[in-house]
């Protein structure tokens, strides 16, 4: 076995960078397997008197270096395959580098690289320091000016960050283009793209009066599907105004969409670079969740521009302050533009489904962690989706007067500056009394939380006392938890259905946020008339999980009245997620599932005039969010009893689900939230008529054949996919000939075969890895198959013999000699590998083992050294 992890890296080491790199002047002469880069940096020391100049640098062939114009002998600088040293003279002078590097091969997809033989990077988060030398680091802010030169035929786009300056043509059939940022930024945030796109353009005036143009570069072809992605960068902008009273500073925005890509997106000031996957859309491509997804991820890159770039990181441990703050912005503005209800939903079902995993595991981590090993897997679900959660809840404790006021305090003071979260939690502290230092242990602090409430009623006093008592269990390196900050939104209804109007520490209200801030404390409610049901962290108000009071039949009676649309959706939650561990268990379940149904089918009419709410009450809870509630955990099992709750449901609801999915869609197609939510009623009942007899899984199969959008056809074919036989074959041979040319809809072909259950299930995933069109290099395809097959698919995944595991780890193998951060993002498929039975620990510690012997890369082998940790 390795022993070989990465060193970490420590938040108590930080020290400030002793010199300040003014001005930037980059000069690029594009070659895809030899581009020269000259940089000319402005450099002064402004601390530690003597101290070298380290710039960090990989994978670069040094041609040139001078200071002050005069060159610099190999004797004077030392240099190792990770950095460039130098001891200047001087305290302020000019150094001028030139490398070459190779574009084409760089199949890392981390500095300039080339995607579908265009010029493009990606910086974020130590990618520059492989395009020339440089303290590559969020802290050292820099004004840049870049010069590109190409082949004018090949590549007629030449773009960078800020705003456009000179261009012009060259000898030999090339031309030039400049660009300058007024802005200081560090070099995560520097982009250059160089090819030939289509360009959809748009206009947006802001509040001051001017008019910024609007670009997203594409595909040729395909500029007619980017007009989502541009009316959604439109909305954003006007709702930063709106709400939190930042306006865009450059004089253009631009956006290019790439095939091959790391990510979602990238935020570079001015000029946005897009995995191609969240630009592209058109009602008979995409589906209503890559709308959505669209929505909020242009919105997301968008806001960065005053979360992430004017204010920035002043080093990687504090990357929730850009990321967390972001992630909540992007929720807040989707839920403003959509349904705010079925938004939380989905940001909760999100948050559950891959932080709170990631919190039980080897891979669990602090917000903000004190340690790391490789950065580039430090981007998680606990620093975006939980860091967003620590968000709202700060905004629930102090209320929107003091968070507001603490939000401009923070980018009047901060504006222009690499900032901490420190520096983030003191602006909101002149604006409000409560101790946010103690608030700010959720940022130290890793492991969800639960929550135990018990309360007594005292008829004769009309009093209801409430008990809440905290608990966090022990994650690696930190056994011993301390109490957190827990605002609970809570209500109380009468056993009819009426909310009370109760009193709370002199406060009178029918709502009232409770602060557990100690271990346990007691909550004394007065003027209660009768034994109330209690309604507890409604809408989600904190990252925790809740052990309540209510026995079934308290819950669902409470979510037939009650008015908060989460508390209602998590009552049914609770009470599915119950039945299908206790059957999985091997429990009786019958006599509960029909009582459960009832009050299904009751809530479920009562919502009929809201479909997307409807949708989510049909929701099950998956397998893969119920592992952990399962000890040891056995997949199968809650397959099997998932199955038959599933088949339950679409008979007790069989005419309801045919009307809908028998329903014709309108001919022209409407990308808005009430049109999506009348199609996600429509996939909810494919979903449950699949489960049903030949005569419903007909209607799925004929659905599919009229689908007018690539909503319906996906549903159904998913829908189709666990049923044996040749319905489901037969779809996805309709499906491949249709679109065997478009890419990115192919990658929902793989995907609804990576994560079916079917006895043939593992002969299908062999011949998808083997088919010409799987390409290794593409992240894309990868994730359609791999991780969808890894981390969406449990059940195969975590199959008792251990033939997932291995599967996985053969292809970790095979990508990370091409691409380490792609491998290092599957190999987090494992991080829950002791929650399940023996036979299966043994076989996933075998591979993992495997994996660990083998010379991976430092990515790599930072995520499966910390799986392994004991």
């Amino acid at each position: 076995m390795r022993t070989d992890t990465p060193p970490p890296v420590k938040l108590a080491d930080y020290k400030p960078y002793p010199f300040a790199i003014d001005t930037v002047r980059l000069s690029f002469d594009l070659q895809p397997r030899a581009t020269r880069v000259h940089s000319t940096l402005s450099v002064r020391r402004i601390s530690d008197v003597g101290a070298a100049l380290e710039l960090n640098g990989e994978k670069l062939k040094l041609v040139s270096l001078k200071i002050d114009g005069v060159a610099i002998s190999e004797a004077d600088y030392e240099m190792t395959p990770e950095m460039l040293k130098l001891s200047p003279s001087a305290d302020a002078f000019t150094l001028e580098i030139e490398t070459e590097i190779s574009p084409e091969t760089n199949t890392e997809l981390s500095g300039l690289y080339m995607s579908g033989g265009r010029f493009c990077t990606q910086c974020e988060a130590e990618g520059f320091r492989r395009i020339t030398y440089y303290p590559d680091r969020p802290d050292v802010l820099s004004v840049f000016s870049v010069r590109i030169e190409a082949e004018a035929k090949t590549y007629p786009h030449l773009l960078s960050n800020g705003s456009p300056g000179d261009m012009g043509e060259l000898s030999g059939g090339r031309h030039f283009a400049e660009w300058t940022d007024p802005h200081p930024k560090p070099a995560y945030l520097f982009a250059l793209v160089a090819g030939d796109y289509d360009v959809a353009r748009d206009t947006f005036t802001t509040r001051s009066g001017r008019r910024v143009p609007l670009s997203v570069y594409v595909d040729k072809g395909d500029a007619d599907r980017a007009g989502y992605a541009l009316d959604a960068l439109k909305r954003s902008m006007a709702w930063d105004e709106d709400v939190w009273g930042r306006e865009y500073d450059l004089d253009v925005f631009n956006i290019v969409a790439v095939r091959d890509f790391n990510f979602g997106a990238m935020e570079n000031k001015g000029l946005n670079i897009f995995n191609s996957a969240y630009v592209l859309a058109d009602g008979e491509t995409a589906t209503d969740f890559d709308f959505e997804a669209i929505e909020g991820i242009v919105a997301h890159e968008y806001f960065h521009n005053w979360t992430g770039n004017r204010i920035t990181c002043r080093d990687w441990f504090q990357l929730c302050l850009k990321e967390g703050l972001t992630v909540y912005r992007d929720q807040e503005f989707s839920a403003d533009m959509r349904s705010r209800a079925v938004c939380r939903i989905k940001d909760v079902i999100r948050l559950r489904a891959r932080q709170f995993a990631e919190d039980a595991g080897p891979l669990s981590h602090p917000v903000r962690p004190d340690t790391y090993g490789r950065i580039d897997n430090l981007y998680t679900a606990t620093v975006y989706e939980k860091g967003a959660e620590l968000i709202r809840m700060l905004r629930t404790l102090i209320g929107d007067t003091a968070f507001f006021a603490g939000a401009n305090r923070y980018f009047d003071t901060f504006d222009g500056q690499a900032a901490t979260m420190e520096d983030f939690l003191w602006s909101f502290q002149q604006s409000t009394s409560h101790d946010l230092e103690a608030f700010a242990r959720w940022y130290s602090q890793p492991g969800t939380p639960t929550v135990k409430a018990s309360g007594v009623f005292d008829a004769a006093a009309k009093t209801y006392r409430l008990t809440l008592a905290q608990s966090t269990p022990p994650t690696p390196g930190q056994a011993e938890k301390q109490p957190v900050v827990i605002p609970t939104r809570t209500a109380l209804f009468s056993a009819n259905g009426d909310k009370l109007n109760v009193s709370l520490a002199n406060e009178t209200a029918d709502e009232h946020v409770l602060v557990l801030d100690t271990q346990s404390a007691e909550f004394e409610f007065q003027n209660v008339p009768s034994a109330p049901l209690v309604s507890l962290n409604r809408g989600f108000s904190a990252p925790v999980r809740i052990e309540g009071m209510l026995n079934e039949t308290d819950r669902g009676r409470l979510a037939s009245f009650d008015d908060d649309p989460f508390a209602q959706w998590e009552a049914f939650q609770s009470i599915a997620r119950a039945l299908i561990l206790d059957g999985a268990k091997g429990d009786p379940i019958d006599e509960r599932l029909s009582a459960y149904l009832d009050m299904l089918e009751s809530a479920l009419g009562a919502a009929s005039d809201d479909p997307a709410f409807a949708a989510l009450l049909l929701r099950l809870p998956t397998v893969g969010e119920l592992i952990l509630d399962m000890s040891p955990a056995d997949p199968a099992a809650l397959h099997t009893t998932h199955a038959k709750i599933r088949r339950a449901l679409g008979e007790r609801l069989k005419p309801t689900l045919i009307t809908a999915a028998t329903q014709a869609e309108p001919a022209e197609f409407d990308a808005s939230a009430a049109s999506a939510g009348r199609r996600a009623f429509k996939s909810s009942a494919f979903y449950l008529l699949a489960a049903l007899d030949e005569p419903e899984i007909a209607i799925v199969a004929d659905a599919f054949e009229s689908a007018a959008t690539m909503t319906e056809s996906l549903a159904a074919l998913n829908a189709l996919a666990n049923s044996e036989g040749e319905t489901f074959d037969d779809a996805l041979s309709v499906f491949e000939a249709q679109w065997a040319s478009a890419p990115l809809v192919m990658d929902k072909w793989y995907s609804a075969q990576a994560m079916c259950v079917r006895s043939d299930f593992r002969e299908r995933l062999r011949a998808l890895s083997n088919r010409k069109d799987f390409d290794l290099k593409n992240p894309n395809r990868v994730r359609a198959l791999a991780a969808a097959f890894a981390m969406s698919n449990p059940v195969e995944f975590n199959a008792a013999d251990g033939w997932g595991y291995k599967f996985l780890a053969d292809m970790i193998l095979e990508i990370d000699k091409i691409n380490p951060a792609l491998s290092a993002r599957l190999a987090t498929a494992y991080e829950n590998w002791r929650a399940f039975t023996d036979d299966r620990r043994e076989a996933a510690k075998a591979e993992l083992e495997r994996l660990s012997a083998a010379n991976l890369s430092q990515n790599a082998q930072d995520i499966i050294g910390r799986a392994l940790a004991t």
